[in-house]
């Protein structure tokens, strides 16, 4: 029997300890019906996974993630321009100064914006006409973090080695996240000799990515970050579906398995890990 892509996968079972989800977009929902945030939250909870960084892409998505955090406990919020958004605030009728000036004031709105990102580089969907403004939004994304001492979160889509190159030419501050962690065993020496913590989501999952199992492998254990990224990259075996909070420990059993460690102590570490990474706990 075939499924809808928006049909919703079971709740996995939960874990032995709570791990929180470093990275999600509560507010984008695949069928258009409002989100159900409370819902969302309580799925996850009754899991093992109490806590959420809900990440903010463009101007509203910003602006409702500082309202989420405030709003609910379970909650802190990151807020920025997504790197696919920057070349198109022309068509929206601003500029990067005015769309940088919003997100700095939102970043310092409330104490629980705890990051600015998702900043970065995507060279998938942006052509070769919109990197200069990618870069440039980039590093004021960086300076901003640095400035306010927020986590910088990263998205990266092939363009490793031109995220490692700004970063290196900008400073990197004292507190960086590789979102969804997408290079090899060799990338990830790479971000870790520079202080980065990696965020592996349901992609690790996937029967084709053994090279980023290899580099789960190699990331020490106090590095290491979960996240779903929902509604978007679902663990297997539900792939194509929605994904949510509550599908974390799924792709935590999967960590747990590859690094050859006792699920609990993952869970553990990665609690932990990530209130380090995000500026403590909350």
């Amino acid at each position: 029997m075939s499924r809808a892509p928006d049909e919703r996968p079971p709740a996995p079972d939960p874990l032995p300890a709570p791990v929180v989800d470093n990275h999600c977009h509560l507010d984008i929902t695949r069928d258009g019906a409002a989100a159900d945030v409370p819902a969302a939250i309580a799925a996850a909870a009754a899991v093992g996974v109490p806590r959420i960084v809900q990440i903010g892409c463009d101007l509203p998505g910003a602006r409702w993630a500082v309202e989420a955090a405030a709003t609910y406990d379970a909650l802190v919020a990151g807020v920025a321009l997504h790197p696919n958004e920057a070349p198109r605030l022309a068509e929206q009728g601003t500029d990067l100064d005015t769309a940088m000036a919003e997100i700095e004031a939102l970043a310092g709105a409330h104490p629980k914006v705890r990051a600015v990102g998702e900043t970065g580089l995507d060279h998938f969907r942006t052509g070769e006409e919109g990197r200069a403004v990618q870069v440039e939004s980039f590093r004021r994304h960086i300076d901003l973090a640095k400035r306010l001492d927020k986590t910088l979160v990263i998205h990266d889509r092939d363009a490793h080695e031109e995220v490692l190159r700004v970063l290196d030419e900008e400073g990197a501050p004292e507190r960086w996240v590789m979102h969804c962690f997408s290079g090899d065993a060799a990338f990830a020496r790479a971000c870790l000799d520079r202080g980065a913590y990696l965020s592996f989501a349901g992609t690790v999952t996937f029967k084709n990515a053994q090279p980023l199992r290899e580099a789960l492998v190699v990331a020490p254990r106090d590095r290491v970050l979960v996240e779903t990224d929902a509604p978007y990259l679902t663990p297997h075996p539900y792939r194509g579906r929605v994904n949510a909070p509550v599908l974390v420990p799924i792709t935590v059993r999967a960590m747990a398995e590859v690094r050859g460690e006792d699920l609990e102590d993952l869970c553990i570490a990665l609690d932990a890990t990530t209130e380090e990474a995000f500026g403590g706990p909350w």
